[in-house]
């Protein structure tokens, strides 16, 4: 069960996103020291955010015949679309906005970041941006669906798509006991449409950094914080979908929440240093030969549940 959101939760969903968003570059930071094997100080966390002064003072590329407006609207898409999705994510027993459509809600603004990128990858007028943007399509359309199967997964089992219901209905056993097709595949998705990771290839260096190639100041900085807002809404849902929300002993409901998405947060950065970036075409053929028929089949079977009348 959830509350209608007092007003100044408005103000609070972003600043938590934002430091959740901290607390997983923070955590990356720690781990690639370790893998220089550099010594880790007290400072190791904060050392990325100190390209953040040096960005907001740098000066914008220019580019001959730039489409401006496409190019600016593409940047700011990315980080507006990862702070409008918390709306519907239940933080313990508060939320936003209880949509009936809560689900499809997230969905739609995880869907935005496609035209987003795209947008900022043909704006600049550059060839290594463009196959950047276009990359980021191609990957779309692999992850896309799976992750639709698994979103649809957990709302089938609760018959609801509002995110507080999904969460209310685990309270016998978390979702990603029994649906961890789902809970893997959807994993998965945040990775990707965060674009990090093994599903880094629409920045690749192959293409001299893609759609971050020819960003340099504050799209830059936009760019690249709403990747890692991406990953810290899509860790938050991961809560409701498939762990149960806030529920747990002894603690506050808000702390659990807390808890639960700081430990998918780190298990999602922990992942993006241990896989090899996949290739689009590699992916889609994985995606539509095998995630494609495991996601249908794992969905079928919260859907047989309802209809024999399971609780």
């Amino acid at each position: 069960m959830v509350d209608a959101a007092p007003w100044w939760a408005v103000v609070t969903a972003p600043v938590l996103l934002a430091a959740f968003a901290l607390c997983a570059i923070g955590y990356d930071a720690v781990l690639a020291a370790r893998e220089a094997a550099r010594p880790i100080r007290m400072t190791t966390p904060a050392r990325p955010l100190l390209e953040v002064p040096r960005l907001l003072v740098s000066q914008p590329r220019r580019l001959p015949a730039p489409d401006a407006l496409l190019w600016r609207t593409g940047v700011i898409t990315v980080p507006v679309a990862a702070v409008l999705s918390t709306a519907v994510i239940p933080f313990g027993h508060v939320v936003v906005a209880d949509l009936p459509v809560g689900v499809v809600w997230f969905n739609t603004m995880e869907v935005l970041t496609w035209a987003g990128l795209w947008m900022a990858g043909w704006g600049p007028n550059a060839v290594f941006s463009l196959v950047g943007g276009y990359r980021y399509v191609a990957q779309g359309l692999a992850y896309e669906l799976p992750l639709m199967f698994a979103l649809m997964t957990p709302a089938i089992r609760a018959q609801s798509l509002r995110v507080g219901d999904i969460a209310a209905a685990q309270s016998q056993v978390w979702f990603a006991v029994w649906m961890p097709v789902a809970f893997v595949v959807y994993l998965a998705g945040v990775l990707a449409f965060s674009f990090l990771g093994p599903f880094s290839y629409p920045v690749g260096q192959d293409i001299a950094g893609g759609l971050l190639g020819e960003a340099s100041g504050v799209d830059r900085l936009l760019l690249s914080a709403g990747r890692w807002l991406l990953l810290a809404a899509g860790s938050a849902m991961a809560v409701p979908l498939f762990l149960g929300g806030g529920a747990g002993p002894v603690l506050p409901a808000w702390t659990w929440s807390a808890i639960k998405t700081l430990a998918v947060l780190a298990l999602l950065v922990w992942v993006r240093r241990r896989l090899p970036v996949i290739r689009a075409d590699r992916y889609v053929e994985l995606a539509w030969v095998v995630l494609i028929p495991l996601t249908v089949l794992q969905a079928l079977v919260p859907a047989l549940v309802v209809l024999g009348g399971g609780q």
